[in-house]
């Protein structure tokens, strides 16, 4: 898998340019505030069908524009593919070879991609909201039915919020029946992903503390599964939230599910929000990324993307070098810094006020 050659027109601060990329390390580098990270946030864009940085499109819009469009051409299992995304505030159209998609969340999954930024902080310490995403998007990107009910949820706890509020129960059950199915679904992919993600994070951490320090992630449910011992997930789910209806309603809101869950991270047997130094965060924040990289790795059979933003902001000089050093080994990676780097066979993109050159 490899992206071969972007265009951009009306993105961020890029007018139009066009930019090709080797197979192993795309080293984009220029002073602050010139475009690195834009170009980096329009290939997670055509990776995942969101950006890292905002919610709102409109923001990708370059200032005096009233749309933005990319195109990317890249090389899957042998075949030269291609994906067109379109944007007006009006409209938004994303074309994958000969099939146009009305929404960008059918990017999931076709070009596969693994972002480490300074964002990445509010894996450690941020909201229960910052960790639920990760998970989310890991899943999405390799589970399409997870996708489908990740929304399934979400819209029938929306008409329930709306019926607590009303202190009625004149339906409350019928949505209860639409979102348990779907909730024990999320729950049950999320245990698994952690599950599967626990030996790669560890290793990663040991590996970039140089042994000094253990890193352990542990799927937090926002409510015990105790009383569930091997019972029906579904059906225990409906009666919770039975049970607890009188409350729900009194606070017009759904207490329990996985929208409330969490990920229980531990640096050294510490939680990390509270007890871990900010080097240990940043490090641990790397480590999950990389466990996220090998594990795509193994289930999709082939390297998916590795972007950096910002390369030697998440670690110190030494583990800057042993991380300079692997790079080459994980496939094509897009890596954002202020200075040209030497690097092997990598290639260099320099960016200057949203112009590119080589």
């Amino acid at each position: 898998m490899m992206l071969q050659h972007l265009v951009l027109r009306n993105f961020r601060n890029y007018e139009q340019v066009q930019a090709s990329f080797c197979p192993s390390v795309n080293l984009i580098y220029g002073d602050n505030g010139q475009g690195k990270t834009n170009l980096l946030e329009a290939i997670y864009l055509i990776s995942t069908g969101r950006s890292f940085r905002t919610k709102r499109l409109s923001d990708l819009i370059r200032t005096g524009a009233n749309y933005f469009y990319l195109e990317a051409h890249f090389s899957k299992d042998g075949i030269s593919q291609c994906i067109k995304i379109f944007y007006d505030e009006q409209s938004r159209k994303v074309q994958y070879n000969n099939t146009v998609h009305n929404n960008f969340t059918s990017l999931l999954g076709t070009l596969p991609g693994v972002l480490l930024s300074p964002e990445d902080h509010a894996l450690m310490s941020g909201s229960p909201t910052d960790r639920r995403k990760f998970i989310d998007l890991h899943i999405a990107q390799i589970d399409p039915l997870y996708v489908y009910h990740l929304g399934r949820y979400f819209r029938a706890m929306k008409h329930r919020n709306h019926l607590l509020k009303s202190r009625s129960e004149t339906t409350l059950a019928a949505w209860e029946m639409a979102m348990a199915p779907s909730a024990a679904y999320l729950i049950e992919k999320r245990k698994e992903a952690i599950l599967q993600l626990s030996s790669p994070i560890g290793q990663w951490m040991e590996h970039l503390s140089h042994g000094k320090d253990s890193l352990t992630a542990k799927y937090e449910c926002s409510f015990s599964l105790r009383d569930l011992q091997g019972g029906n997930l579904v059906e225990f789910l409906l009666a919770q939230w039975k049970k607890n209806r009188v409350k729900e309603i009194h606070l017009g809101s759904t207490l329990f599910g996985p929208h409330r869950d969490d990920l229980e991270i531990a640096i050294s047997e510490k939680d990390a929000k509270n007890f871990s130094s900010e080097g240990q965060k940043r490090c641990g924040s790397s480590a999950l990324r990389f466990a996220q990289w090998e594990q795509f790795h193994q289930l999709i059979g082939s390297k998916p993307l590795l972007g950096i933003d910002d390369f030697g902001i998440q670690l110190d000089p030494e583990r800057q070098k042993l991380l300079q050093q692997k790079l080459p080994e994980f496939g094509q990676v897009f890596l954002t810094t202020p200075v040209l780097l030497q690097i092997d066979t990598a290639r260099a993109l320099s960016v200057n006020n949203g112009q590119l050159s080589a």
